[in-house]
């Protein structure tokens, strides 16, 4: 028994020995403080969590990579909108059987001088104009060939246009000049057919002045008209001279002036107007318009004006117009409206 406590008092000795050493231990290590924390290596940061740096000049300025000069002269707004014109005045027009009709004010102001584009008449430089036709049928495109062209250009709008009013106020408001588009019977015709309204050889006189009552009242505001509607430039009636020589005459005795669309065609003869120089989109390909166009330049620094004629207004013309016009003024031309590329009646 004496052996055995003699063990149990020797166990119990060695255990308070170790429990004596942890407890040290763990005392030691409580002075010293904890282990330093290994280094972790940080992820880069993101860089929403840094701070962004504000842009340097440099790289303010460097250029994504830009679309092709032409489509982004192409693409910018047209000029800044000239003086507005009025849509119409009581005085200027008189009671038709379809509506209101042009004319002569009782003071002798005309519609060509109310309803048109201002325009500096001591300008020397060579003048050269453009007549964009087949509008008011499509609304956006004629939208925009508003917004897009310079406010010299002078626009024909389609008699049969549903409702012509909106655009026609939007091309006043950039100070553009308007034409009635006349329909007249063409080459090919009935398959060319320009609609239920032309002036046709094979009518009696009394439908054809029915008709141009019709169409004078389609609406308001415009400088004069042009024997084209779109493509189709009334060369079959323009043959006979009688009835076409009275065309001119019905339309200057209302104040208004005339634009034959037949390239190289004589000048109107019984209205103040002239003849196209020069058909632009014919064909309608890119590349055609664009020389054509610098064809129409050529022939105004040749003979002083030109005036050229667009028959069908579509997104690429629009396009090829709006860069060329851009580049006009620096080839030493200057744009025009048509009010300031008429002549006299050729008969006077």
């Amino acid at each position: 028994m004496a052996r055995l406590s003699f063990g149990w008092r020797a166990l119990i000795l060695c255990w308070a020995v170790v429990l004596l050493l942890i407890g040290g231990g763990t005392a030691v290590l409580a002075w010293l403080g904890p282990l330093p924390t290994p280094p972790v290596a940080e992820a880069p940061a993101e860089p929403a969590a840094a701070p962004h740096p504000t842009p340097s000049a440099e790289s303010a300025v460097t250029p994504s990579p830009a679309p092709p000069p032409v489509i982004e002269a192409a693409s910018r707004p047209g000029p800044a909108p000239g003086r507005p014109i009025p849509a119409g005045e009581d005085a200027l027009h008189d009671p038709g059987p379809y509506g209101p009709m042009p004319r002569i004010g009782p003071d002798g102001r005309t519609p060509i001088r109310a309803f048109g584009r201002p325009f500096d008449r001591q300008e020397s430089r060579p003048r050269i104009g453009l007549v964009i036709g087949g509008l008011g049928m499509n609304a956006a495109l004629t939208e925009e060939a508003i917004r897009r062209l310079p406010g010299t250009v002078t626009l024909a709008f389609s008699p049969y246009a549903p409702q012509p009013g909106r655009l026609l106020d939007q091309a006043r408001a950039r100070g553009m000049e308007v034409l009635l588009a006349l329909p007249l019977e063409p080459t090919g015709y009935p398959l060319n057919n320009p609609g239920n309204r032309a002036l046709l050889t094979n009518l009696p006189p009394t439908e054809n002045e029915d008709r141009l009552a019709w169409l004078l009242s389609r609406f308001s505001g415009y400088v004069g008209a042009i024997g084209a509607l779109g493509p189709m430039r009334g060369e079959r009636f323009a043959a006979m001279l009688g009835p076409y020589g009275d065309l001119q005459a019905r339309i200057a005795s209302r104040g208004l002036l005339y634009v034959d669309p037949r390239p190289g065609a004589p000048s109107p003869e019984r209205a103040w107007g002239r003849s196209i120089d020069l058909v632009i989109d014919e064909p309608a390909t890119r590349g055609e318009i664009e020389l054509k166009l610098r064809a129409l330049e050529a022939l105004a620094r040749d003979r002083g004006t030109a005036l050229g004629y667009v028959g069908e207004a579509s997104p690429v013309l629009i396009d090829r117009v709006a860069a060329w016009t851009a580049t006009v003024e620096a080839s030493g031309l200057v744009l025009a409206p048509i009010t300031a590329l008429m002549q006299r009646p050729a008969a006077r």
